[in-house]
């Protein structure tokens, strides 16, 4: 019993020197392979400049989405728990009793009355029409309440020259207008640009090619000078400066508009 015990315990040592060395081994052999890997990798310069090139290519994708959400997300929201600082606005009594005070207090009074006038007179409670020639938008009220919005297209503002001295700019004008007419149905007119345009002898001014049906769409308005509210069948540039000088609306913004604008209605144009 005790030889066996004595063989037992000699032979313990051994296991475990066994386990010893195979975890060194596999040690060794992980090792191994990372360096040939490594050494793989730094010989084969196409494959390490990919590796580069993918890893800069993930970083810059990484850092905008960052950026983006940062700036979309957190920074609105930073804001919003920033407390709005206040302030009481206070007059000194013995501020009031000044006559400079009151005299500059009576001036303010009176350019408040005499633009709320100015604003009254512009915007009276018939129907009237703004057209904002920069955003190629237009905006439509009634009874002093905005009732339709929406894109327009204006002037280009292009220069056409003849081989004279005649020449067209196309341009929308700006100021205060009313309507002049309204007409279903119209038909176009084509003025002498029209041919120069084209490159087409101009003809006389009744010839049946100066006519030109379908053109203008349902509707039209006039503010006078030629110049017209109306339809388009280039519907894919509103909103953007293209016309001659007339202003383009798309069919439906063109039929509550002729519907809400009599004879004489304002029209703003800036």
């Amino acid at each position: 019993m005790e030889k066996d015990n004595i063989e037992t315990d000699e032979n313990q040592p051994e296991i475990k020197k066994t386990s010893a060395e195979s975890g060194s081994n596999s040690d060794v052999s992980i090792y191994v392979m990372i360096m040939n890997l490594y050494e793989r990798l730094h010989s084969n310069k196409k494959l390490l400049l990919f590796l580069r090139n993918f890893l800069f290519v993930i970083l810059s994708l990484a850092s905008a989405v960052f950026l983006f959400i940062y700036f979309i997300y957190l920074v609105p929201a930073l804001q919003e728990l920033k407390p709005v600082p206040t302030s009481d606005i206070t007059i000194n009594e013995d501020l009031r009793k000044e006559e400079s005070y009151k005299k500059q207090t009576n001036l303010l009074k009176r350019d408040i009355q005499r633009l709320s006038r100015k604003y009254n007179g512009y915007t009276s409670g018939q129907s009237y029409i703004v057209i904002n020639t920069t955003d190629n938008r237009f905006f439509l009220y009634r009874n002093k309440k905005l009732v339709r919005e929406g894109f327009c297209s204006s002037g280009s503002y292009t220069l056409l020259q003849t081989e004279g001295d005649k020449n067209w700019i196309f341009k929308t004008p700006k100021g205060k207008y009313w309507i002049q007419g309204k007409t279903t149905n119209p038909v176009w007119r084509k003025p002498d640009w029209a041919f120069v345009e084209e490159g087409l002898p101009i003809p006389s001014k009744t010839d049946n090619s100066r006519f030109e049906y379908g053109v203008l769409g349902d509707y039209a308005l006039s503010i006078g000078d030629g110049y017209l509210i109306h339809g388009t069948i280039y519907k894919r540039f509103l909103g953007m400066p293209v016309t001659h000088g007339c202003v383009r609306l798309n069919d439906e913004d063109l039929e509550a508009i002729f519907n809400t604008l009599s004879i004489g209605s304002k029209v703003y144009i800036f």
